[in-house]
Protein backbone atom coordinates (compact mmCIF):
# COMPACT_ATOMS: atom_id res chain seq x y z
CA UNK A 1 0.00 0.00 0.00
CA UNK A 2 1.39 3.37 -1.01
CA UNK A 3 1.11 6.08 1.62
CA UNK A 4 -1.70 8.44 0.49
CA UNK A 5 0.45 11.47 1.39
CA UNK A 6 3.17 10.23 -0.96
CA UNK A 7 0.62 9.64 -3.70
CA UNK A 8 -0.43 13.29 -3.50
CA UNK A 9 3.16 14.33 -4.31
CA UNK A 10 3.95 11.87 -7.10
CA UNK A 11 3.62 12.93 -10.72
CA UNK A 12 4.35 11.27 -14.04
CA UNK A 13 8.01 11.85 -14.95
CA UNK A 14 7.03 12.29 -18.61
CA UNK A 15 4.00 14.61 -18.45
CA UNK A 16 4.24 15.90 -14.86
CA UNK A 17 0.54 15.04 -14.51
CA UNK A 18 -0.97 13.39 -11.41
CA UNK A 19 -0.91 9.62 -11.13
CA UNK A 20 -3.74 7.23 -10.28
CA UNK A 21 -2.87 4.26 -8.07
CA UNK A 22 -4.36 1.03 -9.36
CA UNK A 23 -3.88 -1.31 -6.43
CA UNK A 24 -5.60 -4.16 -8.30
CA UNK A 25 -2.81 -4.31 -10.89
CA UNK A 26 0.01 -2.81 -8.82
CA UNK A 27 0.58 0.19 -11.07
CA UNK A 28 0.42 3.96 -11.17
CA UNK A 29 -1.46 5.19 -14.26
CA UNK A 30 -1.13 8.53 -16.02
CA UNK A 31 -4.00 9.73 -18.21
CA UNK A 32 -1.94 12.37 -19.99
CA UNK A 33 1.08 10.28 -21.02
CA UNK A 34 -1.00 7.07 -21.26
CA UNK A 35 1.66 5.17 -19.32
CA UNK A 36 1.49 2.70 -16.43
CA UNK A 37 4.37 2.57 -13.94
CA UNK A 38 4.97 -0.56 -11.84
CA UNK A 39 4.81 -0.56 -8.05
CA UNK A 40 7.13 -3.24 -6.68
CA UNK A 41 7.08 -4.06 -2.96
CA UNK A 42 5.14 -0.82 -2.37
CA UNK A 43 7.85 1.22 -4.13
CA UNK A 44 6.83 3.14 -7.27
CA UNK A 45 9.23 2.69 -10.20
CA UNK A 46 8.77 6.01 -11.97
CA UNK A 47 11.22 5.32 -14.77
CA UNK A 48 9.97 5.82 -18.31
CA UNK A 49 11.87 2.76 -19.56
CA UNK A 50 10.01 0.57 -17.02
CA UNK A 51 6.56 1.95 -17.91
CA UNK A 52 4.17 0.28 -20.29
CA UNK A 53 1.64 1.82 -22.66
CA UNK A 54 -1.95 1.72 -21.41
CA UNK A 55 -4.37 -0.13 -23.68
CA UNK A 56 -7.42 1.55 -25.21
CA UNK A 57 -9.60 -0.43 -22.80
CA UNK A 58 -7.60 0.75 -19.78
CA UNK A 59 -7.76 4.36 -20.96
CA UNK A 60 -11.52 4.03 -21.40
CA UNK A 61 -11.81 2.76 -17.82
CA UNK A 62 -10.04 5.92 -16.63
CA UNK A 63 -12.56 8.07 -18.49
CA UNK A 64 -15.45 6.25 -16.80
CA UNK A 65 -13.93 6.72 -13.34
Amino acid sequence: MIDPRLLELLVCPVSKAPLIYRRDCGELWCRQSELAYPVVDDVPHLVEEEARQLSDEELASLERA
